[in-house]
């Protein structure tokens, strides 16, 4: 379900004040690990200057562009880069995504195609094509297209819509792929091309992720997933002294908890964030727990960004 933007709402978050921020960014988060990461968005290990954090799919820890290490994923797991809505234009959203047969090229028919499960979201993608493969070679990934039809921008998409979608497509082979090569869009010749009008050749390199991702990501709870007593919310965030409030809402959208977590870091990437919800005082019946980027200016700067998962209370 997608709520109405908090901003235009004067939801909360816009009437706390700078001194309520700051104090609860100093509270710490009760700690752990997403149950899954990319190589853009990973749980990092704590240390005096964390890093942002990234999107893994092994079974160690795996180091990330920054410095940092990745979270685990579980076999089969990918991370897939969606658009969505925010009030500051399209962005991408993670969505952690079980695939069969290679990671990579399960990944890139995910973000081409799939149908996410949190429908905020879409595929940058329009629909007619695919790829056929994946690969690595001379530090580059490699995605071949299935065919031509998506060589050249469609007349109704727009340069920025086509600049995002490939960085979904980069983000997301890069994430199932451990990897921070670029990525070269070929064509069954084998021949480097555009996508969508964007030139590929030589490589794209993943964008910077203030400037693509949305600031604030849900990795748990899943939308639609069934919860009941205390749970463990987790993401990731780039907000306000790393200070990630959050609500739970009933069906009519009324505020019936909230609160704040804290992320490990804030200023140069998105960092993870974690913190304990109880949900045992609830009367079962459907929710939605919504996290946010916080907003010192009370409404005057950038409306905040944040993302919703609806779930059943048990």
């Amino acid at each position: 379900m997608r709520l109405t933007s908090p901003a235009s709402r004067g939801v909360r978050v816009a009437s706390l004040s700078l001194a309520a921020l700051v104090t609860a960014a100093t509270l710490t988060s009760c700690g752990g690990d997403d149950s899954a990461e990319d190589p853009s968005t990973a749980s990092g290990t704590t240390s005096a200057s964390p890093t942002p954090s990234e999107e893994p799919t092994t079974a160690e820890p795996t180091p990330t562009e920054g410095g940092g290490v990745e979270e685990d994923a579980p076999t089969g797991t990918v991370p897939v880069y969606y658009v969505g809505s925010t009030g500051q234009g399209d962005r991408l959203f993670r969505e952690f995504r079980k695939v069969s047969g290679e990671p990579g090229l399960g990944a890139a028919e995910m973000v081409a195609s799939g149908s996410p499960l949190d429908p905020d979201y879409r595929s940058a993608f329009p629909d007619g094509s695919g790829f056929s493969s994946v690969s690595t070679e001379d530090g580059l990934v490699v995605v071949t297209l299935a065919d031509d039809d998506w060589v050249a921008r469609p007349g109704d998409m727009n340069g920025r819509a086509a600049s995002l979608a490939v960085q979904s497509l980069v983000y997301t082979v890069q994430g199932a792929l451990q990897t921070r090569d670029p990525v070269e869009v070929r064509d069954s010749s084998g021949a480097a091309t555009t996508l969508l009008g964007v030139d590929t050749a030589g490589g794209v390199a993943n964008a910077d992720q203030l400037e693509v991702l949305s600031l604030v990501n849900v990795t748990s709870p899943e939308q639609d997933s069934e919860v009941s007593g205390s749970i463990t919310a987790s993401g990731v965030a780039s907000s306000f002294e790393a200070t990630v409030p959050w609500e739970v809402r009933d069906d009519s959208d009324a505020v019936v908890l909230n609160g704040f977590a804290t992320a490990e870091g804030w200023m140069d990437g998105l960092y993870p964030w974690e913190t304990e919800v109880d949900l045992s005082g609830l009367a079962p019946g459907t929710y939605t727990f919504l996290a946010m980027t916080s907003d010192p200016s009370g409404g005057e700067g950038n409306p905040p960004m944040f993302d919703t998962k609806q779930v059943t209370v048990g």
